[in-house]
This record gives C-alpha cells, structure tokens and sequence, in this order.
C-alpha cells in the first residue's frame, strides 16, 4: 500500500508532462499526394496511429515505473494497454463524420447537375465544382481535380475517387458517373438528380438510425467509466487486489481484465452497426478474392 501510492503519484506527473509536450508539438495530419490512392480501411484496420504509438510509449514507460516500485510485472501490459484503449471505448462514432459526408455529396452531385444541364463536359464539370464543393468531401474532390489536371484517366480518377470517400453511396455516385464516362450519352444531370433525391433520404435514414443508438452508446460510455473508476479505486486500497500479487496472481488479473474489456469492446460494437458493402475500388476486389 505504502509503495503502490508513489508509484501511481510518479506515473501521474510523468503523464502529465509527457502529454504537455505531445499537445504543444502536435500538427494537423497530412493529406494523401494526389498522385497516390488512399486504401480504404487502412486507418481502421492497419498500422497504428501516431497518437495510439506515443500512447503506448508513454504507457510502458509509466507500467515499467510501477512494476519497478510495486513488482507488479502485469502493469508493463495492463497500463499501456489502458491509455491506448481507453480512447477508442470512451470515444463517439464515425456516424456523424459520415452523415455529413453524405449531406456533401448530395450537394455535390446536385451542383454537378447542374453544369451538366447547362452543357459542360464532364471533366470540366467535375473540376468546376471545386469552387462550391463542401467542406467535409473538399480534400477527396481537390484531389479528383488534380489527378484530372494531370491527365488521368477520367475512369481511373473517379475509383480514386471512390476509394477516398470510402462509401457504398459514393461507389453509387461514382459508379454513374463511370457510365457517363465510358458512353458520353445525354441524360446524366437527370441521373444525378435522382441520385441526389436518394442521397437524401438516406441522410434521414441514417439520422432516425444514429438517434435509436444514441442510448446504448451512451450506456456503454458510462459503464466503462464507472469501471475505471472502481479499479482505481480498489487498486488503491490495495486490500482488495492483494491476493492478485503473485505471479500466479497477476496472471489470473491479467485474463480477467481482458475478458471484461472484450466485453466492453463487444458492447460499443453492438450499437455501431454495419457499413454497407462497397462494389468499387480496393476494398470491393479485395473483398472479391
């Protein structure tokens, strides 16, 4: 009891430092080169993130403080993997991030019906509507602009495009608009404006949806709130994990801990739902092997 408080006390002002300096120094993310397609899912399923990295480093460095202090080896594993876990089981869905996304589109692809009406070509109608493009579907279109400055191929810069907004109802808009590319043929504004209609009620779909999972997310949230909360406190106490001690002990702690986190990963999971199946780009002929 009397090591495991200066212990804890020592790996809160060695946190607190460490995130002073990630904050002063952090910078706003890259953008992908426009020469280059963003495979979708990588940020989900692949490397980890920068901030997940300095996570896991500042938690090692924290749990091997405590196992020196306390001989609780297990906290090389148990505080790491709670900083770099807890924002994900704290944090809130993409689902707002992706309502937005579609409200963009429909506005896009409403725009980009209207210069078709009004005779432009298509290349040229997908670089006019940078001007009046919306903010969260900017970055994909600014690329789609360039790539087509650049002298890609129309069909080719739209599965780029596709790939970067990363979305069954983008794969729709762009699939039409690949058909328009291939047979030149009138009629794509009207298409596009029926598409637009679709989009739309698709944003209030997903609106009634979101809104029903509000409440089971939130329960999650505080449920794993409430159990941090205990573990900390029964943690200092240190009457209540003192058997756990041993390395029998810290072994047993170890998967038990882990079972109650699989159990809160698999509630968050349960109100996430799941994404539409995509048919254009990597992910689709990937997902086709």
């Amino acid at each position: 009891m009397t090591a495991l408080i200066p212990a804890l006390a020592g790996a809160l002002i060695v946190a607190g430092l460490l995130g002073a300096v990630i904050g002063l120094r952090g910078t706003p993310p890259r953008p992908p080169a426009p020469g280059r397609n963003r495979i979708p899912g990588a940020r989900r399923y692949g490397a980890l993130t920068r901030r997940t990295r300095l996570l896991l480093l500042v938690g090692l460095g924290i749990g091997a403080v405590v196992a020196l202090l306390t001989g609780w080896v297990v906290a090389l594993l148990i505080v790491p993997a709670a900083l770099a876990g807890l924002p994900y089981l704290l944090s809130s869905p993409e689902a707002g991030d992706k309502i937005a996304q579609l409200e963009a589109l429909e506005e896009w692809t409403r725009s980009l019906a209207g210069l078709l009406t009004a005779g432009a070509g298509l290349e040229q109608a997908l670089i006019s509507t940078l001007r009046s493009t919306p903010a969260p579907i900017r970055p994909e279109v600014t690329r789609l602009a360039s790539r087509l400055r650049a002298r890609w191929g129309t069909e080719d810069a739209l599965r780029a495009f596709a790939d970067e907004l990363d979305d069954a109802t983008g794969d729709l808009i762009t699939g039409n608009l690949i058909l328009a590319a291939r047979r030149r043929g009138r009629g794509v504004s009207n298409v596009l404006d029926a598409l637009a209609e679709s989009v739309a009620s698709d944003v209030r779909a997903r609106r009634e949806i979101e809104s029903d999972r509000a409440k089971p997310r939130s329960t999650a949230r505080w449920v794993t709130i409430i159990t941090i909360g205990v573990l900390a406190f029964l943690a200092i106490t240190g009457e209540y994990v003192a058997p756990y001690g041993s390395p029998f002990g810290q072994v047993l702690l170890t998967m038990l801990l882990a079972l109650y986190v699989a159990t809160l990963i698999w509630m968050k999971r349960m109100a996430a739902g799941e994404r539409l199946p995509r048919f254009i780009g990597a992910a689709a002929a990937e997902a086709a092997r």
